[in-house]
């Protein structure tokens, strides 16, 4: 007998959100350890929050509902929230019940400044990393790290002249304006609409773009993301940022090792590795130049799996850009793109963390 397609209304639903969610879906796992994250986070909250007044929307569902827009490649918050309205596994995800309201877009945006004052992503992450199903792991002696270039939510049209003297773009919503013949620098010229991206190509041959750069700190073992942060884009950059990683991380209490590629390969960068306890396993830059790396480092069977295992560190820079949302966000300046970057690092740990567990089991 042929069914019905005629739709019948119900008036009340007595299936529990709980049980609308299969038993073994991969985000039981991460939201159980995201839960306990925030469990331990709970005095950073209150700190960053008044004791009176109107109620906010809640960190902690705030944190879940970023890290699915992460997971699910949600381009912006207003989707976030459409996304929310109706998909019941996002509800559970966040703490919704079925019925509860959805939040402004703009309600929690503002909300999401709150927390990103508080430094909350940079927590976060840290307290992943302690987490019980986290540490058994991590490697604790040898690490790598790299920086990859995040383009900025700003237009080339928006570098200006700093003096003014840059030609108006022609007539029309989106006019154009020749380039050509103009000498443009960011010691000269700055974004109108993001005065903090620079000007930056990664290396020779590639386009000049408006940029910040991301930078990660890996352990080797399992190939997660131990810290991370963002920078402006400079030449110096990866340097500066890899030995503020290492020294928040590890500084200098046992020895560790560190892989990096050839752009790590300066002199002085190498002598304060070596000050702070760290053996650096640094790709060799002898093109036209003297390596600062050695036979020393060189010779040990280490360095050739270090530089093996440095490269998996782009696989977090490649799903944090094709997933995460990382390769275009849509986001102005370095504090709100930082938030972003380290917590989608931190969403890629997780996503990961359910076939590792299953791994060692």
């Amino acid at each position: 007998m042929r069914g019905s397609d005629e739709r019948t209304g119900e008036l009340f639903s007595y299936v529990d959100l709980e049980k609308r969610v299969p038993a073994k879906h991969p985000l039981r796992l991460v939201r159980g350890v995201v839960n306990e994250v925030l469990a331990a986070l709970d005095r950073d909250f209150s700190k960053a929050y008044a004791d009176s007044g109107r109620p906010s929307i809640a960190p902690e569902r705030l944190l879940r509902a970023l890290l699915l827009q992460a997971f699910y490649t949600i381009r912006s918050e207003r989707q976030l929230m459409e996304q929310l309205d109706y998909n019941l596994l996002y509800r559970w995800f966040v703490g919704l019940g079925v019925d509860e309201p959805v939040w402004v877009p703009t309600v929690f945006t503002k909300n999401r400044d709150r927390v990103l004052e508080a430094d909350v992503a940079q927590k976060f992450l840290a307290e992943l990393m302690e987490h019980k199903e986290l540490r058994g792991l991590l490697s604790d002696e040898h690490f790598s790290v790299d920086g990859t270039q995040i383009a900025a939510w700003a237009s080339m049209k928006s570098f200006k002249a700093k003096d003014g003297s840059s030609d108006p773009p022609g007539s029309g919503r989106n006019g154009e304006r020749d380039f050509h013949g103009e000498k443009r620098s960011n010691a000269t010229h700055a974004s109108s609409t993001d005065p903090e991206a620079q000007l930056y190509r990664k290396g020779r041959g590639k386009e000049a773009k408006l940029s910040f750069m991301g930078h990660a700190l890996m352990e080797n073992r399992s190939g997660l993301i131990v810290a991370a942060t963002l920078t402006k884009a400079t030449g110096t950059a990866e340097r500066e940022a890899a030995e503020a990683m290492i020294v928040r991380h590890s500084p200098g209490a046992r020895r560790i090792t560190l892989g990096a590629d050839k752009g790590y390969d300066a002199a002085a960068f190498v002598a304060d590795m070596r000050e702070l306890n760290v053996t650096p396993h640094i790709a060799q830059n002898i093109s036209g130049r003297r390596s600062a790396i050695d036979a020393r480092t060189t010779r040990h069977g280490g360095y050739v799996v270090s530089q093996q295992k440095r490269k998996r560190i782009e696989e977090s820079f490649g799903w944090g850009k094709t997933i995460g949302g990382l390769a275009r966000p849509m986001l102005r300046g370095a504090k709100k793109l930082g938030f972003k970057f380290t917590l989608t690092m931190a969403g890629y740990n997780l996503i990961r963390l359910p076939k590792l567990i299953e791994a060692t089991a």
